[in-house]
């Protein structure tokens, strides 16, 4: 069985060279093919200078060369830094500098975009464009190089040693708190995380899965390297509408979708062809809870399809997952733990809660990321010692404590609660934003919908709904209506703000921060709507 991440490749190769690996469009390669190109690509990057442990970033959209320079990376012991191909110069450049990347590997046009920002970046010693047509002026300490020409180099050293507890990829969250901070995981981290997912969705080799999720994002890695390791087809998606989606489902016989809930809601409102229902398998949700009208509306346009609602974050990957069977009987549930992880509800003081108790989930397992590269001080604040391990043990284990507000069952199935900092402080009360959400979606009016808390005078914090209609016009009379009969007073909106289409973060989830930032305004003193 693989234990690196370049063997999820290889070993599937050497059983099944000959089936397809990876589809875009019209093209495909099949494992062995994909095998000797990453093999090759990993000599050429040994030649231009890469070194054990050093970072490679890659900026790029879902292609061919994405993939086998993720996989070559690893092979040639170095660390891969998929970069969202959504970012800007300045974050792309924050990136860089922030985990010394040596290597970059981008394309012409977004190398353009990044030149001015790149003469910051000092370990910077390469970058390899993937479509090279034209030269360009010469940056300081940097060499410029064709993909063709890399692909000319290289070396008969030999490979690096590297064993399953080193680095082999910084994944970056969205930042919206802040500067984004690169989560550190290891080999075991990532082929875990594909073991295990693999295992509970029963992932086959005749499936294939379609990855719309950007691979700097852990749930839509996984779609990769889960694939990889069952020798599955996965195949490459960038969509520009949802309509996209849904075609791309029909044209390739899809037989797993993995999406996040604004992705969700906008595909329930898409027109689903009946021979979907012939061939896909399975979907997923992570990344947020999922509607429960979005849901039922998306279970119906595939009744065959088994559903999976999953809990997941990047410090641990997976953590939980509910069986489709429990679905109709806990629609609220995030399930129990994935296999080979433990997930507790705890107390502050690390003491487990009592049944339905609010308490903290912590994670333990070999799914615990490393860290946060270059930030001891947040490392220590996530990762912390597990609970209720022995204090006998020498050196303790770590856990990690996602911050996410939870309860757990008598049976032991979790249920989420709220995040810590996105829970609403008003007139004494903490509200869970997911709560109000659940009642506006239960409408039928929006297609998004996302409860912040503002600041307010009196109030502490005001309940602010904002809204992106499935309709030209929405009456927020309505909302406010539908909240008024199902929450308490104190949980109903102050106000309903519609915009066209609710803000995103790169990884596709809606930006609470940004719309608390964009509404931050509306209960100042003076200040009036």
């Amino acid at each position: 069985m693989p234990v690196l991440v370049h063997e999820l490749l290889t070993r599937t190769a050497e059983k099944t060279p000959y089936s397809t690996a990876i589809q875009i469009h019209d093209a495909s390669l099949c494992f062995g093919e994909l095998d000797a190109m990453v093999s090759k690509l990993a000599r050429s990057l040994s030649a231009i200078g890469l070194s054990r442990q050093q970072r490679v970033a890659v900026y790029l959209p879902k292609q061919i060369e994405t993939v086998t320079s993720y996989l070559a990376i690893s092979q040639a012991g170095a660390v891969f830094v998929p970069v969202n191909p959504v970012l800007k110069a300045e974050q792309v450049a924050h990136i860089l500098r922030d985990c010394n990347v040596r290597i970059l590997i981008t394309s012409q046009s977004r190398f353009m975009g990044l030149m001015s920002a790149l003469a910051t970046c000092t370990d910077l010693h390469t970058v390899v464009l993937t479509d090279m047509t034209e030269s360009f002026p010469e940056i300081p300490g940097i060499q410029v190089m064709s993909w063709a020409d890399l692909s000319q180099l290289e070396t008969s050293a030999p490979t690096p040693s590297v064993i399953d507890t080193d680095m082999a990829a910084i994944l970056y969250t969205s930042g919206s708190t802040g500067k984004p901070k690169g989560v550190v995981l290891s080999h075991r981290n990532i082929v875990t995380g594909a073991k295990s997912v693999a295992q509970y969705l029963d992932i086959v080799p005749d499936d294939r899965l379609l990855a719309v999720l950007p691979f700097s994002f852990d749930y839509g890695l996984n779609q990769l390297t889960t694939a990889l390791l069952k020798g599955a087809c996965c195949v490459l998606m960038d969509y520009l509408v949802p309509k996209d989606v849904i075609t791309a489902l029909t044209r390739y016989r899809i037989t797993g979708l993995a999406a996040v809930p604004p992705l969700w809601a906008q595909l329930a409102q898409q027109q689903w062809p009946a021979s979907i229902d012939e061939h896909l398998r399975y979907m997923t949700n992570s990344g947020g809870k999922m509607p429960k009208a979005t849901l039922e509306r998306i279970r119906n346009n595939a009744p065959n399809a088994k559903f999976f609602l999953m809990y997941g974050l990047t410090e641990a990957f997976r953590s939980t997952y509910l069986p489709p069977d429990q679905i109709d009987r806990r629609p609220d549930s995030m399930g129990k733990a994935i296999p080979n992880a433990e997930i507790m509800v705890v107390r502050e003081d690390g003491t487990p809660c009592a049944p339905h108790e609010p308490g903290e989930l912590v994670h333990r397992g070999s799914l615990v990321a490393l860290g946060y590269w270059n930030d001891p001080e947040k490392t220590a604040e996530r990762f912390r010692p597990a609970p209720g391990r022995p204090h006998e043990l020498p050196i303790p284990e770590i856990a990690v404590w996602s911050g996410d507000t939870v309860t757990m069952d008598e049976e032991g199935y979790l249920y989420f609660v709220g995040r810590k900092d996105d829970m609403i402080k008003t007139s004494g009360y903490r509200v869970s934003p997911t709560e109000i959400e659940e009642v506006i979606y239960s409408t039928g009016l929006v297609s998004e919908a996302a409860a912040i808390g503002v600041p307010h005078p009196m109030l502490g914090q005001a309940i602010v709904a904002v809204v992106s209609a499935s309709y030209s016009e929405v009456k927020t009379e309505d909302l406010i209506n539908a909240c008024r009969q199902r929450l308490p007073n104190f949980m109903v909106p102050v106000s309903i703000q519609v915009l066209p289409e609710l803000p995103r973060n790169p990884n596709g989830k809606i930006d609470r921060k940004r719309l608390a930032s964009q509404f931050a305004y509306l209960y100042q003193e003076g200040v009036h709507e």
